[in-house]
């Protein structure tokens, strides 16, 4: 465990300082005055924020469990590539390394559906995969409100397929696979429909119908269903933190369904942010008890106080959405900084609780 911490502990330093970045340009998209260290930087925020950081978190999370030196090589990749970026951003070695970690990415997916060719392992491969395509469109110059679907879809089908995963204890019966399964190729469909431009704003709507049918899945079949009311605290809030990401992709599926094809402006935020933050955050909020002793074999043992910053991150992230449906600027900037200060005040909380762990640890 100790030498797998040494190899893993830059590279989780690396994601972390990625997601820092991310924020910081996040701020100076929504207008607020900031000093910006990179010319590049402010149109990084998604690249910083999904390759960056997500994309170099989710595969450590791989070689973590899989303890193959190899691996290692797609976090080392991605990570050099948001620093080249962000260093050299009149080149294309940044978004060239970062693609060919997403490559590597993939075939560690692969491996691991060739080893337990399952449903789930089929999906969060295909999620993968649609990390690796979208990098390469963004390559090639394809707009980044074509590609972003795909970089979602990342994100949303390893959610769901780890999901699923988890929820094989409950039996899951052949008509729940299927329905999973039928909302997967929707959302898929539809993703695809729109980042090839294959009748775009149909795509969208397909995407939208897609969210919906695994919102829907998720509410009534996942397993954190059952732990709301569980007797141990830590497992409540990981339930918690699941039922509102849960709730923000079901949103973010209204919205690619009212909205439209979108590239710019306050629907495009509210789009994003409802399923980038309202989603994919919560799940990292909630997972992390769980992600950082696997990764590290450091304990972060559950305390009250972290149901603050979740309460937070949801009531900004509701104030940058209406404020997004109303085109009020300033709301919209004020919800993102608290966005921020709320994902600030958890990793600041997720540290005191490590270091009082380790603490406490008889000698």
């Amino acid at each position: 465990m100790r030498r797998n911490l040494l190899m893993i502990a830059p590279l989780l330093f690396l994601s972390v300082l990625a997601l820092t970045a991310g924020l910081w340009a996040g701020l100076l998209r929504l207008g607020w005055v900031l000093p910006s260290l990179s010319r590049s930087l402010p149109i990084s925020h998604g690249e910083l924020m999904i390759s960056g950081f997500l994309g170099t978190l989710v595969t450590l999370e791989r070689v973590a469990a899989l303890r193959k030196r190899w691996m290692l090589s797609a976090p080392v990749l991605t990570s050099l590539g948001w620093i080249l970026g962000l260093a050299l951003p009149g080149l294309m070695l940044g978004p060239v390394l970062i693609t060919l970690g997403s490559l590597g990415a993939v075939a560690i997916l692969l491996i691991i559906a060739r080893r337990e060719t399952q449903v789930f392992t089929v999906v969060m491969a295909l999620g993968t995969i649609s990390w690796l395509v979208g990098n390469v469109l963004w390559l090639s110059g394809t707009p980044v409100p074509r590609v972003v679907g795909l970089w979602g879809a990342y994100l949303i089908l390893t959610i769901v397929g780890e999901r699923l995963e988890l929820s094989r204890v409950l039996r899951p019966t052949r008509k729940r696979y299927a329905a999973f399964t039928i909302a997967v190729l929707l959302y898929l469909a539809g993703v695809l429909m729109q980042a090839f431009g294959w009748l775009p704003k149909i795509g969208v709507a397909v995407g939208g119908v897609g969210m919906l049918a695994l919102t829907a899945w998720l509410l009534l079949f996942d397993i954190a269903r059952y732990n709301l009311r569980h007797r141990i605290p830590l497992t409540r809030y990981i339930a918690l933190c699941l039922f509102l990401g849960y709730l923000w992709l079901g949103v973010s599926g209204i919205f690619n369904l009212a909205f439209g094809m979108q590239v710019a402006g306050f629907r495009y935020d509210a789009m994003l942010h409802a399923l980038f933050l309202g989603f994919v955050f919560s799940m990292i909020v909630g997972h992390a008890p769980i992600i950082l002793p696997a990764l590290t074999g450091i304990q972060f043992p559950y305390h009250p106080r972290l149901l603050l910053p979740l309460t937070l991150l949801h009531a900004s992230l509701i104030l940058r959405i209406a404020a997004d449906l109303s085109s009020w600027h300033t709301g919209r900037m004020w919800g993102g900084l608290l966005n921020e200060v709320a994902l600030t005040i958890f990793f600041a909380l997720a540290m005191r609780q490590v270091v009082l762990s380790r603490r406490s640890k008889p000698a």
